[in-house]
């Protein structure tokens, strides 16, 4: 490997090729493990020297984030739910934990284990399945050399959520992955990993919660989902972590002949979050609906930068992001539609409506359509308004306060998104987050 003391730009303290090396020494991964590593490090330590995609971070102020604060601790051995928003809702197939990166705790029914569904942690998945595995990890959906921080991740990845769905098995209870962090600086690089097999169906149902709202922490991740010919998913994303935890995500879903993906996102926490998003339509028929809620306070950047590739005919994506910003947020939406020559009948729709409930919020929405097929159905639109102090006076003059009043408009705000999402308590979840992010500012 090549040493990075010649470059001009090197990696964080805690993340150098001294800690790099002692980082691999201290694990047990397997040598095709080991080899993407060295080769997404080294990537990682040539992409620092050169800028960001202007187009997709050109908007986004990294100037006051300091990875130097940050490094891979020792998981801890804590076991608490942080406050998760979905257990205590709910029945599930199968959990599972993480905390500051280590996997404290994970479990699956014998039906379910019977059936040869495989629900568990990364690190030990990549030895006990390294021929289902191997295949896809970082190969398929999410790629190592896209940018500094997939790179960052895949060279540094620590625990992470597998789940695994033979051909035509049907998992009808949903399943829960729990990713939380506990440790002042800690860094998280969890990794979520999603295959369904031809014909099958399952709904994993995922939320980051940070300790307490004081503690500083770094979220480099990745999601891969793989939804083969005929199978659905359903994949549901809840970020909460506190406002002071720094959130960068690569993620993707590959969608197969007549293959199903509904692919929900909350980004309710963080200090600032960027989530690059991808959907790939890659088989005829293939079909996707993207949905995301938003509500961001105080000081908060919440940035998507999503893309609906249609790689081949007869394919549809539909994607509704509804943002709400209040005090001096900000959200960036920046969203692509992209048919290639081969996609005819395509029929792609992306729309971004956001709610201003301050003077001093902002909301960047910039949708856009790339179209080399001549036989298509592709639309896109954004809005942005502040609340009509006439609902608010006709809801306070029939009984209801100010609090209460704005609740109700919010609340219908979202409910157009709400209403595509079937798994009641996902509903109830972000319904209620939704109540309690209004009554910070009551």
């Amino acid at each position: 490997m090549s040493s990075v003391t010649e470059m001009s730009v090197q990696p964080p303290a805690g993340f150098s090729e001294k800690i790099f090396e002692d980082f691999l020494s201290s694990r047990n991964d397997p040598g095709w493990v080991v080899e993407l590593r060295r080769t997404a490090f080294e990537k990682y330590c040539e992409l620092l020297q050169s800028e960001l995609d202007p187009e997709e971070w050109g908007r986004i102020d990294l100037r006051l984030f300091q990875p130097d604060q940050y490094k891979i601790i020792e998981g801890s051995d804590s076991t608490d739910q942080f406050g998760s928003m979905l257990l205590e809702r709910g029945e599930f197939g199968g959990h599972i934990t993480h905390v500051d990166g280590k996997s404290q705790k994970s479990e699956l029914s014998e039906e379910l284990k019977s059936q040869g569904v495989i629900f568990g942690d990364l690190s030990e998945l990549v030895h006990e399945q390294q021929e289902l595995l191997q295949p896809y990890f970082m190969k398929k959906a999410v790629k190592y050399d896209t940018d500094r921080f997939s790179a960052w991740h895949a060279a540094f990845w620590t625990s992470g959520t597998v789940l695994y769905v033979p051909r035509n098995v049907e998992v009808k209870v949903p399943l829960h992955s729990l990713v939380a962090m506990a440790s002042e600086g800690a860094s998280d690089f969890s990794h979520t990993l999603v295959i369904l097999e031809e014909g099958s169906s399952a709904t994993l149902l995922e939320e980051t919660v940070s300790a307490n709202s004081d503690t500083n922490g770094l979220h480099v991740g990745a999601v891969e989902l793989i939804v083969e010919a005929g199978a659905k998913l359903r994949y549901v994303q809840l970020q909460n972590w506190n406002e002071k935890v720094w959130h960068f995500a690569h993620q993707c879903g590959r969608v197969a002949k007549d293959a199903f993906l509904q692919w929900t996102i909350g980004g309710l926490g963080s200090r600032l979050a960027h989530i690059h998003q991808d959907v790939m339509l890659d088989g005829r028929g293939a079909e996707a609906e993207v949905n995301g809620v938003t509500f961001a306070v105080d000081d908060q950047v919440i940035s998507f930068y999503t893309q609906q590739s249609h790689n081949a005919p007869d394919t549809r994506s539909d994607l509704l992001y509804k943002e709400v910003l209040r005090d001096n947020s900000r959200v960036i939406w920046r969203g692509m539609i992209r048919v290639e020559p081969e996609a005819q009948k395509t029929d792609g729709y992306q729309r971004s409506d956001a709610l201003l409930l301050s003077k001093t919020c902002r909301n960047d929405s910039i949708p856009g359509l790339e179209i080399e097929a001549d036989d298509v159905r592709c639309t896109h639109g954004a809005t942005a308004g502040r609340v009509d102090e006439e609902q608010i006076f006709y809801c306070m003059g029939r009984g209801l306060n100010k609090y209460e009043a704005m609740h109700m408009i919010v609340e219908g705000f979202f409910q157009r998104v709400f209403d595509r999402i079937p798994v009641e308590i996902v509903r109830d979840t972000l319904s209620q987050a939704v109540e309690k992010k209004l009554q910070l500012g009551d």
